[in-house]
């Protein structure tokens, strides 16, 4: 089960003062909880569509559904073997990408997505290790990718 948080405040991705950069998106990382876990479980049908229009972001729907998936299993108590700080930085990223109005507004086209994919790459850059370990452990169980 997910670890507690004392006295966090939610993420909150409206700094457009900063942009997108590794330390913005670390300290946010730190301000995650469980009432934000529940927000992205609830929203996982707008996250796939968020990325499901477009196939240049094929990789990062792929990214998308196995983060989601670990997500899961982690809440259900079946994947035991994550730590806090990978489950806030998928869950941190899932927001970021939930939020229409962030850094680079998503409805611009050609160019909406670009901020997303930042935080997307630089979460996935955080937690690669553990997403490996964690598809290993799906083939273990003989559940697949």
């Amino acid at each position: 089960m997910f670890g507690k948080k004392k006295n966090k405040l939610h993420f909150n991705p409206g700094n457009r003062d900063t942009g997108v950069s590794e330390s913005y998106a670390s300290e946010e990382v730190d301000k995650i909880d469980e009432a934000d876990v529940e927000v992205v479980l609830n929203s996982e049908e707008d996250i796939d569509k968020k990325f499901s229009g477009s196939n240049s972001l094929s990789k990062y729907v792929q990214l998308g559904k196995i983060m989601m998936q670990m997500l899961k299993d982690t809440k259900k108590g079946n994947y035991k073997q994550v730590p806090w700080f990978t489950i806030a930085t998928i869950v941190m990223a899932f927001l970021y990408i939930l939020n229409p109005m962030d850094i680079v507004p998503d409805f611009i086209p050609g160019i909406g997505y670009i901020d997303d994919i930042a935080i997307l790459t630089i979460g996935v850059g955080w937690i690669e290790s553990d997403l490996h370990r964690y598809l290993d452990w799906k083939v273990e169980q003989g559940q697949g990718i």
